[in-house]
C-alpha cells in the first residue's frame, strides 16, 4: 500500500507479527489517557471559558507573562504527541487569552512581551514554538511568527532591538517596545522579596555585604543604588543570554523559509564566535553599543546581565549557547555549528579544580576570579551529542565523574532548583542523564522506571492541584509564596509533565526549558486523522541512535482497531530515510524497505507490532513545520496600509 503526500508517493510497511503488548507500551497508553484527563480538569481549574486565567486585577512590573505562558505550553506539547484532539483548540485559545490578559496588565505589547530579558522570553515563547509543530500552519501563525522575527532583525522600526551594522542585540532587555536601557523601581517590583536571598550584582554596592551571598533589594536605599548602577553598567549592550533570541528567528524561518532568517542565526551567532575569540577563548557577557567589550564596565569582560557574576553565572551562559548552536546545526546542516558551545564546555573544564578528591567547574567570575566551584553538568554535552553523535562529544560527557548514579530516576517536586536535592529540574525535567544511558544501552530498564516516574509525578501533581493550596480563589496578591514567585503557581500546579513520553517516542532529550526546540530524531502523525501525534492506542520506542540510523518500535495495543502512523524523520522534516529493515528481539532481519524521502507509513493492525532499523541522512533537509499534507491555507502575508 501507498499513500500521495506532499512530496508525491512514500513507502509503505505493514505489520504482520501478533505481539502482546511490552510493559512500556502499556504505560505510554495509560500516560496519554491520563494526562488527558488531567489536561481537562487543569484548564477547568485554573482558566476561564474565553482562556483566560483566573488572576488578579493587576498586576506590577516586567516580569509576568513568560510564566503563565510556561504552565499552560504542555497543552500544545501533549497534542504533538499524540494527546486528545481537543487540546489543540484549547491550547491555541488560552494562549490568545494569556497574551490579552497580559497586555492589559500592561507587560504584553503589540502580542510580544514589552520588554523583559531572553531567559524569561525563551521560557515563555516554548509555548510559541509547541503550537509550530501542532500545526498545521495558518495565516495568523506566519504572520505573527514574522512580525515578531522582525523585533529581533532590526526590520521593525517600533522595535530597534538589533544593529545590523554591529551584529548586535541592543540590550539584555527587550521586546516589542524595543530596548530598554534605563529600568525604573516599578519594573522590579514583583521580585524584590525574591532577590534578597540572591548574590549581590556588583562588589562594590553601597550598603551591601558582597561575601554574605545575599543582597537586600527590599530595603529601598539599596534598591534604588542598585537600580542606577545597573542602568550604568548593565542595561545597555549585549549580554550571551541574548542568544536565545535565535530560537523565535528559526521558529519563524520553520513558517517561511525565509532565507534571511537563516542568514540571521549564522551571523549572530557568527559575531558571538568572534568576541570569544578576541577574548582568549572565554564568551565576555557584556558587550557595549559600539561592540567593545566591557564598555560600561570598566573593560571588564564578566559583570554583564545574566553573566558571568550575576545571578546564575554559567548555566545561563552555556543554555543560550547550546540553543543558539543547536539552532545553526539545525538550520545550515553544518556540524561545526556547534563549535562555540563546545569550546566554552572545554574552556570551563581545564578551569577545573580539585577538591575532596571530587573535580569542579567554576560557575562564575568575580572581580578576584574565578569562583563558586561546582560539579559539571552533563546534560549539556548531552544535548550537543544528540545532534552531533559525534565521539568528541562523548568524550564531553564521559570526562565528568559520575558522583551520583547516573541511571537512577527521579521524580522532580518543584519547576526550578528543588530546595531539598539542589538538583535543577526547571519545567519538571530532570532525568536527561538516564535517558542518555538507555540510549546507549547501558540503562534497559529506563523506559519502565521513566514512565512510572511520570505516572507518579502526574499524580503529586493532582494531588498539589486539588488540594487548598491549588484553590486559584485563596491566593494572594503577595509576589512572593513559600518557596516560590507567586505567579509561578500554575507551573507548580501544572499535572502536564511528561519528559519520558517525549524522550522515549522523538528519540531526544527534552528541551532546554530557557527556550530550547524540542529536537529529536523522529516524529509522528496520524495517517487517517491527519494531525500530529500518535494515533490511539499505538505506542513508540526509540531504542536506539547512531550517526545514520534510528531504531522505532512500535505497537497497536488495540486488539479491534486498525491504526496508521507516519514517521518523519526529525521532528522538523531536517533528516532524510535511506531504506530500512524489519529486525525481531534478537536483532535479526526478518525483511527490508526501501524507505526514500522524509516519511515512511507503517500500517499496524489490531494486535501486531513491529521493529524498524531505519537508515537516514542527517540534516539534508531545509527545516519546516510543515505537515505531511499539503496545507489547506495558502493565503500570503498581509501587508497593511503605510503611513503616506
Amino acid at each position: 500500500m501507498s499513500s500521495s503526500l506532499m512530496n508525491g508517493i512514500i513507502a509503505s510497511i505493514q505489520a504482520s507479527e501478533r505481539v502482546v503488548p511490552p510493559t512500556w507500551a502499556l504505560q505510554e497508553q495509560q500516560l496519554f489517557e491520563t494526562l488527558n484527563k488531567a489536561a481537562k480538569e487543569f484548564v477547568e481549574r485554573y482558566t476561564q471559558p474565553d482562556g483566560t486565567l483566573i488572576w488578579f486585577e493587576h498586576w506590577p512590573g516586567m516580569d509576568g507573562s513568560d510564566d503563565p505562558y510556561e504552565g499552560f505550553m504542555n497543552l500544545a506539547l501533549l497534542y504533538v504527541l499524540g494527546g486528545s484532539s481537543e487540546l489543540h483548540e484549547v491550547s491555541r485559545k488560552i494562549w490568545e487569552g494569556i497574551t490579552w490578559q497580559w497586555t492589559e496588565y500592561g507587560q504584553i505589547h503589540r502580542e510580544f512581551d514589552a520588554y523583559y530579558d531572553w531567559m524569561h522570553h525563551g521560557e515563555g515563547y516554548l509555548y510559541l514554538y509547541f503550537l509550530g509543530l501542532a500545526g498545521p500552519s495558518t495565516l495568523k501563525d506566519r504572520q505573527r511568527a514574522s512580525k515578531f522575527a522582525a523585533m529581533y532583525t532590526g526590520d521593525d522600526p517600533e522595535a530597534p532591538n538589533y544593529d545590523k551594522e554591529r551584529k548586535l542585540i541592543r540590550s539584555p532587555l527587550t521586546g516589542s517596545r524595543g530596548p530598554r536601557f534605563e529600568v525604573n523601581e516599578e519594573d522590579w517590583s514583583t521580585h524584590r522579596g525574591i532577590l534578597d536571598d540572591y548574590l549581590a550584582p556588583y562588589e562594590d554596592i553601597p550598603g551591601v555585604d558582597f561575601v554574605s551571598g545575599k543582597c537586600p533589594w527590599s530595603n529601598d536605599e539599596v534598591y534604588k543604588q542598585l537600580l542606577s548602577m545597573m542602568n550604568q553598567r548593565m542595561n545597555r549592550g549585549d549580554v550571551p543570554l541574548n542568544l536565545n533570541a535565535t530560537g523565535l528567528i528559526t521558529h519563524a524561518f520553520l513558517h517561511s523559509r525565509d532565507e534571511k532568517l537563516r542568514s540571521w542565526v549564522v551571523e549572530y551567532v557568527n559575531a558571538w564566535q568572534e568576541r570569544t575569540r578576541s577574548n582568549g577563548g572565554i564568551i565576555p557577557d557584556n558587550i557595549g553599543l559600539t561592540g567593545q567589550i566591557g564598555e560600561y564596565n570598566d573593560g571588564k569582560w564578566w559583570g554583564g546581565y545574566y553573566g558571568w557574576r550575576w545571578p546564575h553565572g554559567f548555566m545561563t551562559i552555556i543554555e543560550p549557547l547550546t540553543n543558539a548552536c543547536m539552532n545553526k546545526v539545525l538550520l545550515t546542516g553544518d556540524m561545526n555549528g556547534l563549535q562555540l558551545a563546545r569550546e566554552q564546555l572545554d574552556r570551563n573544564w581545564e578551569l577545573r579544580q580539585e577538591k575532596d578528591g571530587k573535580w569542579l567547574v567554576p560557575f562564575k567570575h568575580f572581580d578576584s576570579g574565578w569562583t563558586d566551584y561546582r560539579e559539571a553538568l552533563p546534560k549539556y554535552p548531552i544535548y550537543l551529542w544528540s545532534m552531533s553523535m559525534a565521539d568528541e562529544d562523548v568524550e564531553r560527557i564521559e570526562r565528568i565523574p559520575k558522583e551520583q548514579d547516573w541511571n537512577a530516576v527521579i521524580v522532580p517536586r518543584f519547576s526550578g532548583r528543588d530546595p531539598e536535592t539542589g538538583r535543577e529540574t526547571k519545567h519538571y525535567i530532570g532525568n536527561t542523564q538516564p535517558w542518555y544511558q538507555y540510549i546507549r544501552g547501558l540503562n534497559p530498564d529506563y523506559p519502565q522506571k521513566i514512565l512510572s516516574a511520570n505516572y507518579e509525578m502526574i499524580g503529586n501533581q493532582l494531588a498539589k492541584m486539588r488540594s487548598p493550596e491549588g484553590d486559584p480563589y485563596q491566593w494572594t496578591e503577595h509576589y512572593s509564596e513559600g518557596i516560590y514567585s507567586a505567579i509561578h503557581i500554575w507551573q507548580e500546579m501544572c499535572p502536564l509533565y511528561f519528559e519520558g513520553l517525549v524522550q522515549l517516542t522523538l528519540g531526544g532529550p527534552m528541551h532546554i526549558s530557557h527556550g530550547g526546540l524540542q529536537h529529536g530524531r523522529v516524529r509522528y502523525f496520524d495517517a487517517a486523522a491527519k494531525r500530529p501525534g500518535l494515533p490511539p492506542g499505538v505506542s513508540a520506542l526509540v531504542e536506539k541512535l547512531t550517526p545514520d540510523s534510528v531504531t522505532v518500535h512500535l505497537v497497536n495495543t488495540s486488539l479491534f482497531d486498525d491504526r496508521e502512523v507516519i514517521i518523519q524523520a526529525g521532528v522538523f522534516g531536517e533528516h532524510r530515510f535511506s531504506n530500512g529493515e524489519i529486525i525481531n528481539s534478537s536483532d535479526e532481519v526478518t525483511g527490508t524497505i526501501a524507505a526514500q524521502g522524509r516519511w515512511l507509513n507503517v500500517s499496524l493492525p489490531a494486535g501486531t507490532g513491529i521493529t524498524l532499523r531505519l537508515s537516514m541522512e542527517r540534516f539534508v533537509h531545509s527545516p519546516s513545520y510543515d505537515m505531511p499534507w499539503p496545507s489547506v491555507d495558502k493565503q500570503t502575508m498581509i501587508h497593511g496600509r503605510t503611513e503616506q
